[in-house]
């Protein structure tokens, strides 16, 4: 291989020469192809090799939150109340790789694992990429996207987009021997600031974290009660975190415009950092008009967000100042890389849904400059010692001024360790 050809081929050519996962040996990259071809994509369930208690099990931020018997603020409050009604039944992945995912093998034994939030339509839109080179994501995320454009754009066709991406980007780390993140353009900081999410908060603050994240309580339908013991929650959590932390409330779409005005003003004496997702995702002027009129609490959103073209709207009214996409759903890694790209040019921070709480989300915060914090969902409390010591190796957790700091893993690819069938 000639200068000329190792400097087009970017990472993948350097790490041409690394032995593969499992003995498998290196495919050659020859004029700008890794010679690998697809032949392979089927959903399937993955375990981790050594797993956890099953009734202890770390989830994703969605599965936790409904096995939590506190109330919380919810879309669906004021028809069902305490439903989430959000598509839960669908949430088909662990924190840890585990569940129903897609898998994408190749003629070389090669293969990757990716995860959305649904295993509908991964298998038809999965056959859009046998036969291509696992290298060309672009090229593969745009076969997707058009193919899925009458019927897709937004919902469950974006989130199996997700899904194929994330297992394409764990098969190349895996072809050339390397974490993902560094098949990115390696790390932008030593290790990642982590906040907590939930309502356990003396559990995250005894083990360290100094940034808490609150599922909001109460919302409209609850009245000037229910907004109390909101504040009373807050002020109790400012007491627990001390000065120096920082308080976040997720609202999870639940309020309105006045009600979100009116609750920003109450917590003001507690210094709320954020008010996340107060309103449906689509209205981008109610969120726009918020943002402009509430100066003590920043707004956020982006959770429920698909594509960089919803998030060019969300910029177009102004309506975040943090933007929050979930690499399991916006589209994955090629897709949120494109979403920071354009948040990045009018230094808007991204904080991804659930980014510190599964792989993916850690790597790309890991490579991303304007990617500062990490979200994370600590196991339940009254678990056995086992799985506490389990979820700080897995986060690769160190301590510090910020709290809480995790790193990716450094194993290829995402670095999952799964036995699939």
């Amino acid at each position: 291989m000639n200068r000329r050809t190792f400097l087009r081929l970017g990472p993948l050519a350097g790490a041409s020469a690394l032995a593969l996962r499992e003995g498998i040996a290196a495919a050659p990259l020859q004029a700008g192809r890794s010679g690998l071809k697809i032949t392979g994509a089927k959903l399937v369930r993955a375990t981790p090799r050594n797993p956890l208690p099953a009734s202890f099990r770390y989830r994703a931020v969605h599965e936790t939150a409904a096995r939590n018997d506190a109330p919380k603020a919810l879309l669906m409050n004021r028809y069902l109340p305490g439903k989430q009604g959000d598509g839960q039944e669908f949430y088909t992945y662990d924190a840890d790789g585990a569940g129903v995912g897609v898998q994408i093998t190749t003629d070389r034994g090669v293969s990757g694992i990716g995860h959305g939030t649904t295993n509908l339509m991964v298998n038809d839109i999965a056959k859009l990429v046998i036969g291509e080179d696992p290298v060309n994501v672009e090229k593969l995320w745009d076969i997707m996207w058009r193919s899925t454009m009458r019927y897709g754009r937004k919902g469950i066709a974006i989130q199996a987009i997700s899904a194929i991406d994330l297992a394409l980007w764990d098969l190349i780390g895996n072809a050339t021997g390397l974490p993902v993140y560094k098949l990115l353009g390696g790390e932008t900081k030593p290790r990642i600031p982590a906040y907590c999410t939930m309502n356990d908060t003396k559990q995250h603050v005894q083990f360290g974290f100094k940034k808490l994240k609150l599922a909001l309580p109460f919302g409209p339908e609850d009245g000037r009660d229910g907004l109390r013991k909101n504040v009373d929650l807050v002020k109790e959590t400012r007491e627990l975190v001390g000065q120096s932390g920082e308080i976040m409330l997720d609202c999870i779409m639940s309020l309105t415009e006045s009600y979100t005005v009116e609750l920003a003003a109450a917590v003001e004496p507690y210094r709320v950092y954020w008010i996340e997702e107060p309103l449906i995702p689509d209205d981008y002027e109610g969120f726009g008009r918020l943002k402009a009129q509430i100066k003590t609490t920043l707004i956020t959103t982006g959770e429920h967000e698909y594509t960089r073209y919803g998030f060019r709207q969300l910029l177009h009214h102004r309506s975040a100042h943090i933007w929050q996409p979930d690499i399991h759903w916006c589209g994955g890694l090629t897709e949120i890389r494109r979403i920071a790209a354009l948040a990045s040019t009018y230094d808007i921070p991204v904080i991804p849904h659930g980014g510190g709480a599964t792989q993916p989300g850690r790597h790309f915060i890991m490579a991303t400059v304007n990617s500062p914090w990490a979200e994370c969902v600590m196991p339940v409390p009254g678990g056995p010692s086992e799985v506490y010591k389990r979820y700080e190796e897995d986060l690769h957790i160190t301590r510090g001024p910020e709290g809480i700091y995790i790193r990716p893993s450094d194993r290829p690819g995402f670095g999952y360790d799964l036995v699939v069938s």
